[in-house]
């Protein structure tokens, strides 16, 4: 099973190969208002880059990347004031390129956004992606806030002592492992050994049309359930997120976390007991065609077990990548076809309904990060 725990979410290596090398211009390839100024920067941690996106007064300039045409203002300076942090934590495979349209609602509303570029699971590099990502990005997360923290230009002028956290897909687990939510790889297995083929999407993720390693990954799962606990190797049942020995009164593993929103994210991994111990606010934006993530086991259970979560946004006509930043369409076949189910843009979802979700997390943490 040590295969299949670092290999659980490798399925984007057609986007990945499309996006390979991208530099910061690369990030900006996403449709924005014309009237809103948003500038972007990026800053480095120990060689892991952090794409910062945020409201400023400069004047944006048009810039024409491929198919897309964009306003920005490169390294335009910050708006005057304090302003709250969001730190973006990106699905597998993932860049800032994919989630700046939601990067920048966020700067529109006053925030300045962070965005990682996890180690190990990104476009560039995917070698870690799955459950050995998962385990590292809540760190990469707080690196983040460290890193800007210590920024030399915008010292003092940022909130870190009250972050927002959000992630989509498998930046869900970065999310809720920094709210407190637990997860381990028993909890996988046992859920794909249920309920595989509906939700199957998740649990033959990437495999695509290649039998031998849908056969494969299918008697890893059987294997693994079939073995008596004595037997198991003790990291199949170890926790992770959170806090391993937290009070029932904080879980938190950096507490600086206040509020957390996620889309369409990985869940099912995680242990009810913790997901119903989370106490900070969690928004949650859904999909009812969500093929990849079955709604069922990963956003509806979540909002099942935790008490502190809410809905801000559920779109019956969307799936899973309508929330990503739009490509090209040939791109957009390559992504679909890596997947067992749902990977294909949703007839009837609009960028409109994209927008709709994006303001509703904008809101959430205009109201859950005032000081």
């Amino acid at each position: 099973m040590q295969h299949q725990s670092t290999r659980i979410h490798s399925s984007t290596t057609a986007l990945r190969n499309v996006l390979l090398g991208a530099s910061l211009l690369g990030a900006l390839n996403i449709a924005t208002h014309a009237q809103a100024q948003v500038g972007m920067r990026e800053i480095t941690s120990k060689g892991m880059p952090i794409t910062l996106v945020y409201p400023t007064p400069a004047k944006a300039q048009a810039i024409r990347l491929g198919p897309f045409e964009v306003g920005l203002a490169l390294g335009g300076e910050l708006t005057p004031g304090k302003h709250g942090l969001v730190v973006l934590s990106h699905g597998t495979g993932g860049s800032p390129l994919t989630d700046h349209t939601l990067a920048a609602t966020l700067a529109r509303a006053g925030f300045v956004v962070a965005q990682p570029l996890h180690r190990g699971d990104n476009h560039r590099d995917a070698n870690a992606a799955g459950p050995e990502s998962w385990q590292t990005r809540p760190k990469e997360i707080t690196e983040a806030i460290e890193a800007v923290a210590a920024d030399p230009l915008w010292q003092g002028r940022i909130d870190t002592q009250r972050v927002g956290v959000h992630g989509m897909s498998a930046g869900g687990v970065s999310a809720l492992s920094l709210a407190g939510g637990q997860w381990n790889m028993r909890s996988l297995i046992d859920h794909c050994n249920a309920h595989l083929d509906a939700d199957i999407g998740f649990c033959l993720n990437g495999l695509g049309q290649d039998r031998l390693q849908v056969v494969k990954r299918r008697a890893q799962f059987a294997l693994g359930g079939m073995t008596p606990n004595f037997m198991q190797p003790a990291y199949l049942s170890e926790l992770h997120g959170g806090l391993a020995k937290g009070s029932s009164s904080e879980r938190r593993p950096d507490t600086r976390i206040a509020a957390a929103t996620v889309l369409v994210p990985v869940v099912a991994p995680f242990t009810a007991k913790s997901l119903q111990s989370i106490n900070i606010p969690v928004g949650v934006v859904s999909a009812g065609q969500d093929q990849v993530l079955a709604p069922q086991f990963h956003s509806d259970y979540l909002l099942s077990q935790c008490t502190r979560c809410e809905r801000l946004a559920h779109v019956p006509v969307s799936g899973h990548f309508d929330w990503l930043a739009p490509w090209p369409d040939a791109i957009a076949q390559q992504v679909g076809a890596l997947q067992m189910r749902g990977g294909y843009p949703t007839v009837g979802f609009s960028a409109a309904h994209r927008q709709n979700g994006f303001d509703a997390i904008a809101t959430f943490f205009q109201h859950h990060l005032a000081s």
